[in-house]
């Protein structure tokens, strides 16, 4: 089978790990041949100092034949965008690649290229705003780590751009192929595109406590147990209206919300990465009957279940799907 051909773009000022993560996801998996692009051949520098080599300026690479382009991201993207014959030759790229894919702040050269008008999109949670008020052509949303409207896939910030590139390779190679370069890779978890920016691990506090350290950590290990204010307190091993100030104090929120939050990330990660039933996963997570985890999708997420799946499903579970629509056709 001929490699496929992989294109990133890099400049001046980009996220080194915006250009290393995927490019050894894409190494990783095989099949694929990777090429580094840059407005002028020779060093580049990153926006922390570190040098890598672009064998091909813009000057020097036909932009046919490209199936992957990939356009980096970075504090030097402002600069990048101005430069009219790097912006030219995106555009002349992304025309005839099979697939266009930008990492974090490098969508603001795709929108620069025209490539974007029309699509949603994503980007680092920190530039949503600057991105929709300089493209309002563009439809900004800033919540999953990774997009793809039709042939156009963006993703977050930084270690975003290895989840992108891992859905990029299942798409192209299966799941089984993503999976086990995941696992050479030592990732903890593949995150589907469904993930939120705004995870509970991420943003909440941290507990500042062993008691309440202890709480936070049995509602990550299971979500769907019972997790009421006296199973908790007794993980914590102090009286639940102890546990209740102090948990509200170090995690900013009652344990109940806390425990609602967690869940919702956990029906989001397996409606988007798994064939149960709605049922079954409201039943996994902690939520007893769909109706209640519909209810809550809606009011959390503004989406019902079956919408959140269908928008976010994993590249594989999406082939099933239409493979079933054509058997049953």
């Amino acid at each position: 089978m001929t490699e496929r051909r992989i294109v990133f773009v890099v400049f001046d000022g980009f996220q080194p790990l915006d250009l290393t993560g995927p490019h050894e996801v894409f190494h990783g998996a095989g099949g694929y041949t990777c090429e580094v692009v840059a407005p002028r051949a020779g060093p580049v520098r990153s926006v922390s100092g570190l040098l890598v080599h672009a064998g091909l300026g813009v000057a020097d690479l036909d932009p046919a034949g490209t199936d992957t382009l990939v356009v980096v991201g970075g504090q030097g993207v402002a600069r990048a965008r101005e430069d009219a014959e790097l912006v030219a030759w995106v555009a002349a790229a992304a025309a005839g690649a099979r697939r266009v894919a930008s990492v974090c702040s490098g969508v603001f050269l795709l929108a620069a290229a025209g490539v974007l008008d029309g699509r949603r999109v994503t980007t680092h949670w920190a530039r949503g705003e600057q991105l929709a008020r300089e493209h309002p052509e563009v439809r900004v949303d800033c919540d999953p780590i990774f997009v793809r409207d039709g042939r156009v896939w963006t993703s977050a910030g930084v270690t975003a751009g290895m989840d992108l590139a891992l859905a990029l390779v299942e798409d192209d190679l299966g799941r089984d192929v993503a999976h086990e370069v995941a696992r050479r890779l030592v990732l903890f978890l593949r995150r589907p595109g469904g993930q939120s920016q705004f995870s509970v691990a991420l943003w909440s506090r941290q507990p500042a406590t062993d008691p309440v350290r202890a709480a936070v950590t049995a509602i990550h290990a299971d979500p769907g147990a019972r997790h009421d204010i006296a199973g908790l307190a007794a993980h914590a091993g102090l009286s639940p209206r102890h546990l209740q100030r102090r948990f509200t104090a170090e995690m900013g929120a009652p344990p109940a919300a806390y425990v609602e939050r967690v869940r919702v990330e956990a029906a989001q990660r397996a409606l988007t990465d798994g064939d149960e039933p709605v049922e079954v996963i409201a039943r996994r997570c902690g939520f007893a009957t769909a109706e209640t985890l519909r209810r809550t999708f809606h009011r959390r997420l503004g989406v019902a279940p079956s919408d959140y799946r269908a928008r976010f499903r994993s590249t594989a579970g999406a082939r099933a799907d239409l493979a079933e629509k054509g058997r049953t056709a």
